[in-house]
């Protein structure tokens, strides 16, 4: 980290209308983040003395929706250009501080990049993060001089034929002190084609004013690009993805499929885990060792043991699911869960809120909600509890080693006894006794000569003219 004071400005005025949404650009979401959160974290990272964010458009809504953000705010109240945005900054910055401008469009800059630009620019110098890329268009061209040094920067509006050629690129990330921008930002003139006060001028002055201009090359492309449109993050996106897959390649985790793998959220693995197609994890999420993640789940804030088994098309969210469990297929485990170790939560099974004991099953169509479920109890198919009366839930208590036949209703508050069978098809309005058979039906009869309605002739008419 720094040893200096440090000061980073992000730059998130832009209205985004490449975008084509009514969302503010910088509020998009990359990977569960928005493009502002992720700058910012990132910027956290470098354990700055202040953060900067410049907002314009959208700025009520920007400031609303990320309050949460440990910054400080700094209108743009009109937009004209990258110059004029830090200009803004200007009376809140204290000259002795370094500063580092981002940009709240370019998600993916890494701290690593980062770190080498301020080590590496001097004091009183100037740093910039270039990058090569195959398809320069859109960025600011490097302007060398014979033996190599940086002197200036062209926009791509303003650049001749031959300067279009010149494949390394500006990425506007950039490290100069505070005291420099006092000095250049009024100077900056806005002849250009845009009518804007680019901050890249402040090279071509730097160098006028023998102020030395540095280059440190971004890793990768990606982490350098900024997002204009949603085509542009998608790519970006589909990017951060398949490399956090690889990350965890590396650390013994298998992928089925790098390209279908997303990763949302932060995400601890033990090695021996296998994730399949289409896994969605969302929030906090941990897994332990020799777990199998089947194709098409999505967990989300969840805390998985070892030697777990969650089948297809599971969801599960704010639970715990303990060593051992089978989960799934299509079981869907919701806020306030508990599963212990052993225990099986079948296919088109509904939890939330519930413990389900050790050992404990419930292998089929199901809704257990609000409830204490002991250990080694059979929950037959089609059992509900019944939890919610109109204004209030309910709990359920089944104690260990209960039987609950298919097709019941345990009417809550109820608790069901230690070794109890219920009947199938029950309906349990009152606690049932440990270790006896409880029946709650209506009484069943037959009516010999009953025979069903028939339709009459009028009927069949007007039936076949619709």
């Amino acid at each position: 980290m720094p040893s200096f004071p440090l000061s980073i400005i992000v730059l998130a005025a832009g209205k985004g209308k490449r975008m084509r949404t009514g969302l503010p650009k910088v509020l998009h979401v990359l990977a569960g983040a928005t493009l502002l959160e992720r700058v910012v974290h990132t910027a956290e990272a470098l354990q700055p003395n202040n953060i900067y964010v410049v907002a314009g458009n959208g700025a009520e809504r920007v400031q609303k929706e990320m309050s949460h953000l440990n910054v400080e705010w700094v209108q743009q109240k009109e937009q004209l250009g990258t110059g004029h945005a830090v200009q803004q900054v200007l009376p809140h910055l204290q000259k002795n501080h370094q500063v580092l401008i981002l940009y709240g469009d370019v998600p993916l800059i890494s701290i690593q990049t980062l770190q080498a630009l301020l080590e590496k620019t001097p004091k009183n110098a100037l740093g910039l993060v270039v990058a090569e890329l195959d398809d320069p268009k859109g960025f600011g061209r490097i302007i060398r001089n014979d033996v190599g040094n940086i002197v200036a920067i062209v926009e791509q509006k303003d650049a001749t034929d031959e300067q279009l050629k010149i494949k390394e690129i500006n990425t506007g990330i950039i490290t100069v002190s505070a005291e420099h921008l006092y000095e250049w930002l009024p100077k900056l003139e806005n002849n250009n084609q845009q009518k804007e006060y680019y901050l890249t001028d402040i090279i071509a002055m730097a160098v006028r004013d023998g102020c030395s201009v540095g280059g440190v090359f971004a890793d990768c492309q990606e982490e350098v690009r900024g997002v204009n449109n949603l085509s542009e993050l998608s790519m970006l996106e589909r990017f951060y993805h398949r490399q956090k897959a690889y990350e965890l390649m590396a650390q013994g985790v298998t992928i089925m499929d790098p390209n279908r793998f997303d990763m949302r959220g932060k995400l601890h693995v033990a090695p021996d885990v296998i994730v399949d197609i289409n896994v969605i994890f969302e929030g906090e999420v941990s897994i332990g060792a020799n777990t199998t993640i089947g194709p098409n789940c999505v967990l989300k804030n969840v805390k998985i043991g070892q030697n777990v088994k969650i089948e297809a098309n599971s969801v599960i969210e704010g639970a715990i699911i303990e060593d051992q469990a089978v989960i799934g297929p299509f079981a869907r485990i919701r806020p306030g869960t508990h599963v212990e170790k052993k225990a099986k939560v079948g296919n088109f099974v509904e939890l939330k809120n519930v413990r389900l004991g050790e050992q404990s099953k419930i292998p089929h169509l199901s809704y257990i909600g609000d409830a204490i479920v002991g250990k080694h109890v059979n929950i037959g198919a089609g059992t509900i509890t019944v939890n919610y009366d109109g204004v209030n839930k309910h709990q359920t208590i089944i104690e260990d080693t209960a039987f609950i036949g298919c097709d019941s209703q345990l009417i809550a508050p109820v608790t069901v006894g230690e070794g109890a069978y219920i009947a199938a098809g029950s309906t349990i309005t009152q606690d049932a006794p440990p270790r006896q058979l409880t029946i709650a039906r209506a009484k069943q009869c037959s009516i010999p000569d009953w025979k069903p309605k028939q339709k009459t002739d009028s009927l069949l008419l007007k039936s076949d003219e619709h």
